[in-house]
């Protein structure tokens, strides 16, 4: 799955993020956008680096992709953005959606069907487990200092 197949679900055109302003954005509650790599397009592999959803288009993508205001996710995102100078290689287009999270949750099962695998940016490395503690440790009594140590004696 590519930009092009974006493009033919529905999406809009591509927009560089650079040129993203508030009135670029759709006034509509509910979306579902894609950040395209346009240096990657009309090649063999995709193109397409995250599939997100946003409920508040203009806050989720200037408060917190590009601003960088947000959770863990739109942190890192807005660090590949910024600090890996992506910024004027980067698109995005969105589709209008009654139920994003659902859209989004078809979109990125159709890409891993056919890539065998999320896009780039949508996988998160994940941390190894911890090893389990028994839950019958005992708890240590902190030993309480006397009443009168608290008083002010005048």
């Amino acid at each position: 799955m590519n930009s092009l197949a974006l493009k033919e679900i529905g999406f809009c055109d591509l927009l560089q993020l650079s040129h993203l302003a508030f009135s670029n954005l759709p006034q509509n509650n509910g979306i579902v956008f894609a950040l395209v790599d346009t240096t990657l397009s009309g090649g063999p592999q995709t193109d397409i680096l995250y599939l997100g959803r946003a409920n508040k288009p203009a806050k989720k993508l200037l408060g917190g992709l590009i601003a960088g205001y947000g959770g863990k996710t739109v942190k890192r995102i807005n660090s590949k953005i910024f600090n890996e100078a992506n910024l004027e290689k980067t698109s995005i287009t969105w589709i209008i959606s009654d139920n994003p999270r659902a859209t989004k949750k078809e979109l990125l099962s159709k890409f891993d069907g056919k890539q065998e695998g999320y896009p780039a940016w949508n996988v998160q490395k994940k941390l190894p487990a911890k090893p389990k503690t028994s839950k019958t440790k005992k708890k240590t009594a902190r030993p309480r200092p006397a009443r009168n140590q608290f008083l002010k004696i005048h």
